[in-house]
């Protein structure tokens, strides 16, 4: 019987933690804040169609997440940041179908994915291209010279999802450059917007599923450390890796979900 996305979630949920947890590294609260959202698009992929992860600092929730669909063996997320690894810390180029771009120089993401999205559309395909983009790196003038292509030749085979925490490595948006909130710098353009609530998986994957005659981006409001207490809402998320009692209080919280 087929999962729900309440279960994908849960499961990545808790596959991440542990991940993180036996790597003993950091970036966990990007990861946590993004995750509904790959999952929400992950269960929707279809065979050719594309997820490009532009905030590849969140390799983690990228990984946990193409395993659930069998696109990764769940064996090998055991390896994640090891030595030879083919999971490393940022997602790797070459190595997996799913996975199409090395990504994590932010900025650079939505500008591989719009010209994908352009080639896919000079060929006529009905590939639907996605690509979810952290808030701190439209801070990036590369990020705004690719929206501007892909709003000038009408990409409308190309969805973009923002994780919009509020946070980044050395602060807040807000105080690092604001443009908070970021939809209403964006609004000028000739594109749909929507702001959702970015921690309800199947909000985000009723919208996604949803086609338009313009080039959309939905803005996922998030926690960044959601699900991690010490973490949520902390610059501290980006860096610090999860500690062993920080790991078992986030697993229980997990695990005690429900699915209704």
């Amino acid at each position: 019987m087929k999962s729900s996305l309440r279960e994908d979630l849960k499961w990545c949920t808790e596959k991440l933690l542990a991940m993180h947890s036996q790597a003993k590294i950091g970036h966990l609260g990007g990861n946590l804040s993004c995750l509904p959202g790959l999952c929400a698009v992950a269960a929707q992929l279809r065979p050719d169609d594309r997820l490009i992860l532009s905030k590849g600092h969140s390799a983690g929730a990228l990984y946990v997440t193409l395993a659930r669909h069998g696109f990764i063996e769940e064996s090998e997320l055991e390896t994640f940041h090891k030595d030879d690894t083919r999971l490393p810390g940022h997602p790797p180029a070459n190595l997996f179908p799913q996975i199409p771009f090395a990504t994590g120089s932010l900025g650079h993401g939505l500008s591989l994915a719009a010209g994908f999205a352009y080639s896919q559309k000079l060929r006529q395909t009905e590939n639907q291209i996605y690509c979810l983009t952290s808030d701190g790196e439209w801070q990036e003038g590369s990020t705004w010279e690719a929206l501007i292509f892909a709003v000038h030749n009408r990409l409308t085979n190309l969805t973009i999802l923002v994780d919009h925490n509020g946070l980044q490595g050395f602060g807040s948006t807000r105080e690092v450059a604001s443009m908070d909130p970021l939809w209403e710098r964006i609004r000028g353009f000739d594109i749909e917007t929507e702001v959702i609530d970015g921690h309800d998986v199947d909000l985000i994957a009723s919208r996604i599923h949803e086609r338009a005659p313009r080039l959309r981006i939905l803005f996922l409001k998030t926690i960044k450390g959601k699900g991690v207490a010490e973490f949520e809402g902390r610059v501290k998320s980006h860096y610090l890796p999860i500690t062993d009692a920080q790991f078992e209080l986030a697993m229980n919280e997990a695990r005690e979900k429900t699915l209704s």
